[in-house]
């Protein structure tokens, strides 16, 4: 083509030097022509034309690709194809077209795989599976070998030298590349014991005290694992500390349908004592012990019928401790927000400078925090409320109007001595 245009120049009277110029101009217009067309149409008309497409289609897939642009990047590949063609027609710069035109199409190709990978991540992350197994970390470390791909490929195509040939010349720079990606490389071994063992999935709840994380998680990719704390803030852990580090996830209690209630009320141990016939009496009006102070009041008597009981310490008798201690477990027992299925019992711990503890330890059967806050504190609210009709008192220590009031106490009772 340079040959016609330059005969066609010198026929109509230029210069053989000019004709050169001139034809250089030309040929640099026509390419540029030429790639403004192969723009135009690739956007203009293919892509407007595969975008209908797309949007016909009930594919999820393709719509995301679009959404991203990766169509968009794919039709910016026509006019650097035009320009790697017709790089011939300028000898003296075809080498360096080339280069260009190859580093250009390499990082849109590196581009449109990113596009590629992200809509392959977030159509996975519609699906159920992918709390259990997210592939971002996957998705991440693919980009990264295209990444590191695609620049070994630009530096042998600028020093011209096969992949291979520089791949082979890297040896000594191992050991820095292996420091520089070690979080990434650290990150991809423990997200495959973390996705194999099922350790961690999107939307557990886990603690880990080392790094102030207390809440669900939220993201898990290939070097961190995000977690939304209660109090609404973000803490960063990497992967690897999930495999290095203990932490706890509280996922086996979502999943057992159950959820642990622990907790003691202190009694005053100064009123703990032996059940008189006049509070057996009351006791046998509550209806869940009813049944329990007849069968006990008639093993008991059976068991002291040879023993004289005129001392207290002889026999056996009835504590208002042991019948609120079988009262609570009976109402545990019928409370339909405790899972029955699952450990429930009342027990006494060892006294302590704060009172006598009663424990309870059983499950409620919603897991849900505020539910299960709910049906705890009804609990509690009722116990303590029925606490005195057992003749029993909460541990509290002295407050100062405790002070105040034996202070005056005393001093009323002073005061009528002297009199």
């Amino acid at each position: 083509m340079k040959k016609l245009i330059i005969e066609l120049l010198q026929k109509n009277g230029v210069g053989s030097q000019l004709s050169q110029y001139i034809s250089y101009i030309v040929l640099i217009c026509i390419v540029f022509i030429a790639a403004l067309l192969a723009d135009l149409i690739s956007k203009k008309v293919i892509l407007i034309a595969v975008e209908k497409l797309v949007k016909k289609t009930k594919n999820r897939f393709d719509d995301i690709f679009m959404d991203k642009k990766g169509f968009h990047y794919l039709s910016q590949i026509a006019p650097a194809i035009v320009i790697y063609l017709s790089a011939g027609m300028f000898p003296l710069i075809k080498t360096g077209l080339h280069k260009l035109s190859l580093i250009y199409l390499i990082i849109i190709t590196i581009i449109v795989l990113f596009k590629l990978m992200e809509s392959i991540e977030e159509v996975y992350s519609g699906l159920n599976i992918s709390k259990e197994r997210p592939i971002k970390g996957y998705i991440q470390v693919f980009q990264m070998i295209a990444t590191i791909i695609g620049g070994i490929m630009i530096i042998s195509n600028l020093m011209n030298k096969s992949p291979w040939k520089l791949l082979s010349g890297i040896g000594a720079v191992t050991a820095i590349v292996l420091l520089i990606f070690k979080d990434s490389i650290l990150g991809f071994v423990a997200g495959i014991q973390l996705a194999a063992n099922n350790m961690i999935r999107i939307g557990d709840w886990i603690e880990m005290p080392k790094y102030n994380a207390d809440g669900d998680v939220i993201e898990i990719n290939l070097t961190t694992v995000k977690v939304r704390n209660f109090d609404k803030t973000i803490t960063t852990i990497p992967v690897y500390a999930f495999i290095s580090d203990s932490f706890k996830n509280w996922r086996g209690m979502s999943e057992s349908g159950g959820r642990r209630i622990k907790r003691p009320i202190y009694i005053d141990a100064t009123t703990i004592k032996i059940c008189t016939d006049e509070m057996l009496e009351k006791y046998k009006k509550i209806s869940y012990i009813s049944e329990y102070i007849g069968e006990k009041s008639l093993e008991v008597n059976e068991y002291n019928k040879n023993i004289d009981i005129s001392q207290t310490a002889n026999g056996r008798r009835l504590t208002n401790i042991g019948t609120f201690r079988h009262y609570v477990l009976s109402y545990l027992k019928n409370n339909p927000e405790i899972n029955q299925n699952m450990t429930l019992l009342v027990r006494q711990l060892e006294i302590t400078p704060q009172g006598l503890p009663i424990e309870i330890y059983a499950f409620s059967k919603d897991v849900v925090w505020q539910n299960y806050e709910k049906v705890q504190s009804d609990i509690f609210d009722h116990l303590l409320a029925v606490l005195p009709e057992f003749d029993l008192k909460v541990f509290q220590n002295p407050s100062g109007n405790d002070f105040k009031n034996s202070l005056l106490g005393i001093d009323n009772s002073y005061f009528q001595q002297t009199r």
